[in-house]
């Protein structure tokens, strides 16, 4: 039996997102639940200077992941991940990432 719940999609409801001890400010959260495992996509914005260490976070590819505002906790990897085409090397620029994350089970 497939099973997908849709279970909160409320950007203002979910704020932040926490991948390991890194905390993100996220817009257009949404989390479902697909036959037990839990999976989340988001957006956030990447300033030229927290490019570095979002991008290194980033590459690590899998994640203690915490949803503070829903109480959610878990171990979770990227299945989907895009940002604009911002040149953060740049001073000022802000650039827009896109996330989704599924969890290990």
């Amino acid at each position: 039996m497939h099973v997908k719940e849709l279970l909160k999609g409320d950007d203002d409801v979910v704020t932040k997102v926490r991948l390991n001890d890194t905390p993100i400010a996220v817009e257009g959260y949404q989390r479902t639940v697909e036959d037990g495992q839990t999976k989340i996509s988001f957006h956030f914005q990447v300033t030229h200077e927290e490019y570095h260490a979002i991008t290194t976070l980033l590459y690590e590819g899998t994640f203690d992941v915490t949803i503070p505002e829903e109480g959610v906790a878990f171990r979770g990897t990227i299945y989907n991940y895009s940002t604009s085409i911002t040149n953060l090397y740049k001073q000022g620029e802000v650039g827009e990432f896109y996330l989704s994350l599924v969890e290990v089970i």
